[in-house]
């Protein structure tokens, strides 16, 4: 079911052998949400009635009402309830200690610093494709709810009667609260967030993972400077790093867990035990009889899977921090040493005992992290996604006349004298003028 990929003694950069989604598609995909996000923008609320109409099966009123909430809140199952509260609980405790904190300080003559202003509005989007994901909401609203974003907007595809799971509009009010919630998906609601239209505000930034129509919109409202984003957070993937000590039962299910969420996910078993893909393949034929959705988990195994054979743990790494998986396992011996020496992942989750699963809903950081490699230079949703750093500068008469050498200097190297004037005229005497 994993393909073979032996990279033992190759000295090659292991990046470009890695599987990654078809590049062909992608172009397909920038294509089509370019065209949409060009109708949403010259027609408003026509073409996202419209466009949602084509795609979604549903073009209806698209505001969902407090009465509705309040339904579905009140028939929230207790259990169900209480473990989105747990959920919600452990979310918001990681977010308030990852916030980052202003500061000012005086540097001789000199004060500065930098304040963290909250975003006036944000949208998040909540997936609601093949499952709906409640654990997006939690995982988008508390880290905006602790930031003090003024506005939060939340877009959530709907059934073709126009109906939204009513587990993800509880979710919502137990994460903190959504000001509106909008039964609106695609690329096609990106756009409305980005652009805005009669009926649905522009938001300074839209965050929350998706598809590859969501992610694409995000990256190209982005480049427009029509929102801000997050991440690209598109289809899941997993990479295992795993040695002989790995549990070849634990591997396969975790394998499965993140193939479940989309017949495109990546799922890699990075290892240089030779023997453990062998191991892994059995368990995974017992798992797989017996899951739900078999169909689209052997689809993503069969694609996007791969056994990677590295010489050893070092190189194991090496070819970890190459692929930048979104997920990363470590299963290892002295784990925590070996995820310690990894460079490049969404989030690293470090021994036998911590799967990505319990990532996915309650461990505490975000799950709304890199995919496609972008791991490389970003980091998944923080509280500092929903706060902007505001520097700020304030000098005294003495420490502008000390540093007036420096602008005049750099102001004549850059041939940009009037740099170097705006500031010795604020030296002058009034009689000098």
């Amino acid at each position: 079911m994993l393909r073979r990929l032996d990279l033992r003694g190759d000295p090659r950069d292991p990046g470009p052998l890695l599987p990654r989604a078809d590049e062909a598609l992608a172009a397909e995909v920038r294509q089509r949400v370019a065209e949409i996000l060009a109708a949403v923008r010259e027609e408003g609320d026509a073409a996202v009635r419209r466009l949602s109409a084509e795609i979604d099966g549903y073009g209806g009123p698209f505001e969902v009402t407090e009465e509705e909430v309040d339904a579905a809140e009140a028939g929230l199952d207790p259990d169900v309830r209480a473990a989105l509260e747990r959920a919600a609980d452990q979310v918001r405790w990681f977010h308030e200690r990852v916030a980052p904190q202003g500061w000012a300080e005086r540097r001789g003559g000199a004060e500065m610093g930098t304040r963290y202003q909250p975003l006036a509005r944000v949208g998040c989007h909540v997936p609601g494709g093949l499952a709906p994901l409640v654990s997006t909401a939690i995982m988008t609203i508390v880290p905006a709810r602790v930031a003090g974003v003024e506005e939060v907007v939340v877009i959530t595809p709907p059934a073709a009667d126009g109906t939204v799971s009513p587990e993800i509009l509880a979710a919502t009010r137990v994460a903190g609260g959504a000001d509106r919630i909008l039964r609106l998906g695609g690329a096609q609601a990106v756009a409305a967030l980005a652009f805005g239209t009669d009926a649905i505000p522009r938001c300074d930034k839209i965050v929350g993972p998706g598809g590859a129509f969501v992610t694409e919109a995000k990256q190209q409202v982005a480049a427009a400077a029509a929102a801000g984003i997050d991440l690209p957070a598109g289809v899941t993937e997993v990479a295992i790093l795993a040695d002989d000590t790995a549990d070849p039962l634990h591997v396969a299910c975790d394998l499965i867990a993140q193939a479940e969420h989309d017949p495109q996910a990546t799922a890699l078993l990075i290892t240089p035990d030779a023997t453990l893909p062998e191991r892994v393949e059995a368990a995974l034929a017992d798992e797989l009889a017996a899951t739900r959705h078999r169909e689209r988990i052997a689809t993503a195994l069969e694609g996007l899977g791969a056994a990677v054979l590295t010489d050893d743990l070092a190189h194991a790494v090496r070819v970890a921090d190459a692929f930048a998986a979104e997920h990363l396992e470590v299963q290892t011996r002295d784990a925590q040493a070996v995820a310690d020496r990894v460079r490049a992942a969404g989030a690293i989750f470090v021994g036998a005992h911590t799967p990505v699963s319990l990532g996915d809903y309650a461990a505490g950081p975000n799950h709304t992290l890199p995919t496609a490699g972008a791991a490389r230079f970003t980091g998944g949703l923080t509280t500092g996604d929903f706060l902007k750093p505001i520097s700020w500068v304030r000098y005294d008469p003495d420490e502008l006349a000390a540093m007036a050498p420096v602008t005049d200097a750099l102001g004549a190297l850059e041939d940009l004298p009037a740099h170097s004037r705006a500031v010795r005229a604020r030296l002058e005497a009034p009689g000098e003028r």
